[in-house]
This record gives structure tokens, sequence and C-alpha cells, in this order.
């Protein structure tokens, strides 16, 4: 077994029950379910499933129970081509579970969650080795010591590491340190910095860090990044969206593999948006994770006028401000 990869990913999987309702219920009320699906998913191992589908070489690092759902997570895994010699099982103990209600009007979806303690990852069980031989280390921080722990061993290996977040944790500095590539959830930078702004938040993170980018995902207005002192903004695409669910982790794969791809920025999120949305055209959080034909195809109809995107005016018309006070300033 050859210990080289392009993507390592240390950090959550779980199994998901997708229930799917005709409308979202109002609080405390009731209503049937269409239809129940088993379905693998998990923020870094879905991730790292969009990375090998896109055709790099891939391995993921954690923990699974022995149940049902673990055999589920790791038959997806390895089905895709993920190397799972790094996958630890809990005997005894349940897999990462989630309730996931889909509204099938529009495809937004509403997650229940657990964990249980038996599944938290230790430093002790990564293998240093494993990090070493990878081109791109990819984690979530979920738990923070062995996030920590595997984040600083790429760093002074020269590895490049990149950070899905949406939830703040305490002691999280240890693991921000040592990230390259900061790609956090809507609401969260806001959190970690108190402020509400993303043209001030993101440069704070920048600035405080020393992150090579700085980036947010914007839901169904697609992403914004803040990198070597400037702004891209790239809106989301228009697709026949079912499910939301895993939109996130396969923009966060797609991104793993723009930045191995030496994409620049704009191409980078345009890529990584387009990846995301070809996956809400399917029920589950790995519905239809893309190749990257399809891709390329859906991004080509786009350039063509053959697909919308949606744009958020005031988050483009700050980013071609900023744009253009850059360009005055350098003259």
């Amino acid at each position: 077994m050859s210990l080289t990869c392009d993507v390592l990913g240390i950090g959550l999987n779980a199994t998901d029950t997708l229930l799917l309702v005709g409308e979202f219920p109002p609080y405390a009320g009731k209503v049937a379910f269409e239809r129940e699906l088993l379905s693998p998913g998990g923020q870094v191992a879905s991730a790292i499933v969009a990375c090998a589908r896109l055709g790099l070489r891939t391995r993921y690092i954690g923990t699974i129970g022995d149940d049902l759902r673990g055999q589920i997570q790791r038959e997806s895994l390895e089905g895709t081509g993920v190397d799972t010699s790094g996958l630890i099982v809990r005997a005894g103990c349940p897999n990462q579970t989630a309730y996931i209600i889909i509204d099938e009007r529009t495809g937004e979806r509403t997650v229940l969650w657990r964990r249980f303690d038996c599944l938290r990852l230790s430093p002790s069980e990564i293998r240093p080795d494993y990090i070493r031989s990878a081109r791109m280390l990819h984690i979530d921080g979920y738990d923070i010591e062995a996030a920590a722990y595997a984040a600083s061993i790429a760093r002074n290996a020269g590895i490049p590491v990149s950070l899905d977040v949406d939830t703040v944790y305490p002691g999280f500095e240890s693991v921000l340190r040592y990230v390259d590539y900061l790609v956090a959830g809507s609401g969260w930078p806001e959190k970690w910095t108190g402020e509400a702004d993303p043209f001030v938040a993101l440069p704070m993170l920048e600035a405080e860090y020393g992150f090579r980018v700085s980036a947010m995902t914007l839901g169904d207005h697609g992403a914004l990044a803040y990198a070597d002192g400037a702004w891209t903004y790239s809106p989301a695409f228009e697709v026949a969206c079912v499910d939301t669910t895993g939109a996130g982790d396969v923009f966060h794969g797609a991104f793993c593999y723009a930045m191995l791809a030496g994409m620049p920025m704009q191409e980078a999120l345009d890529f990584s948006n387009a990846a995301a949305a070809m996956n809400c055209t399917a029920i589950g959080a790995r519905g239809h994770v893309p190749a990257r034909a399809e891709v390329d195809a859906l991004l080509h109809s786009a350039s063509e006028g053959k697909a919308k995107r949606r744009r958020n005016a005031e988050i483009a018309h700050r980013c071609r401000a900023a744009v253009l006070q850059a360009s005055v300033a350098n003259r």
C-alpha cells in the first residue's frame, strides 16, 4: 500500500436518515413524510469523497461505529475509491447519525444530529506518516486536540491545511494557527470575530492567523474570499434543487481540488460553487457528487448564458468597489 495521497481528510463522518416531506411542518405541528432513506454523509468524509470523484488520490482518517450505519459509511468511502486504512472502528459504539428533514418544495433541510463520546478521535490514533505523505490536509476541527495535532504536523512538513468550520469551539485558536485555507460557514466569521460585516471579519481573520485564503460560503448566494489583499465573489449556480444536504461539503472537496490544481481564486470559487450545485440535484449528502467533466459542463453552460446564477447584489457591488479602490491606489 502506498502512503502517498493528494488529500488526506481527518474529521467527521455521519450516516443520515433522510425524511422527505411535502412541506415543513409549523412549530409543534405534524406532517406525514413521503420517503425515508439512509444516506452516508459527514463534513470531512463527504469532502474527501468529492475529491475522489474529481480524480484525486484520497485517504480518510476518522472513527466509525460497528453498527449498520458505520458499515454504510465504510462501504460508501471504499466504493468511491477512498483509502480507508486510517479508519478506526469503535466496538459497541453507534456511528454518528443525523435525522434530516427535507422540504421537497425547496430542497432546504433541517438537521438533528448526535455524535457519541465513544467516537472521539485522539491524537495518538493519527499516523504522522499519513499526514507527511499527503499534498493537502483537510480538517473540520470537531475533535480539537486531534485536529490541532494533525495540522501542526502538516505545517511543520510544509503541507497546506484546509479547514471547514461552522461552529465556535472553545480553544479553537490551537487549530486556526496552523490553517492555510479557511472556508467557513456563512455565520462563523461573525460568531468568531464579533463583526457582522464579512468585509471586516474576513480580513481580521487573515491578519490574526495568517491564512492564505480567508473565505466563507454564502448558501444560495455563492461564496466570498479574501486573499492577497484582494476580494473575490462567486455567485451560486441555479439548478433544479431537490436537497441542499452536503452542498457545503462538496464545495470544500472541490476547493481542495482547485487549490492543488493551482486555479486562480475566481476560477476556484466558480468551480467549487458549480460542484456544490450539482450535488443539490439529487437526494442525500452525496446525492450527486460530480466528476470533473460534469463541473466543467455546468461552467461552460453558465459562460454561454444557458445556466443562471444567483448573485448577491450588495456583495458583488462591494467587491467591484474594492477592486476599483485598489486599482486607484496602485496607480
